[in-house]
């Protein structure tokens, strides 16, 4: 059985970063799945989730409080940006990214990837 992932109880990604992805990725355009309200555009190829374009981040789809339990508003619809940023120890990769997320709102660290893998005595 799987450990639940650690971002439904941290969120620190989504109030740290701009979250900016091609603008093609916005549902107004053909194949796009992010909700373009909920975008702003930030150069004539690029767009990002509203409120990450701050000098205080946090994405307005992010609900919840950050740290505690937190969930995406759009989750099957978000951009690539938001698909391809793994936690920290996910599969089996270490993300420092993350890691300074959850440091920049007083989160602890998540354990390295090692720590996480049982000693078998031969």
């Amino acid at each position: 059985m799987s450990q639940p992932s650690p971002c439904l109880n941290c969120g620190a990604c989504c109030a740290t970063f701009r979250v900016s992805f091609y603008w093609g990725e916005t549902d107004d355009s053909p194949g796009g799945l992010v909700p373009q309200h909920l975008t702003e555009q930030i150069s004539p190829f690029l767009s990002c989730m509203q409120g990450t374009n701050q000098p205080i981040p946090r994405c307005t789809a992010l609900m919840g409080q950050v740290g505690e339990g937190v969930r995406c508003n759009i989750y099957e619809k978000r951009s690539t940006s938001c698909r391809e940023f793994a936690w920290h120890g996910e599969n089996g990769l270490g993300n420092e990214d993350c890691q300074r997320a959850r440091a920049r709102h007083g989160l602890p660290p998540l354990p390295d990837v090692l720590e996480r893998i049982p000693i078998v005595a031969a």
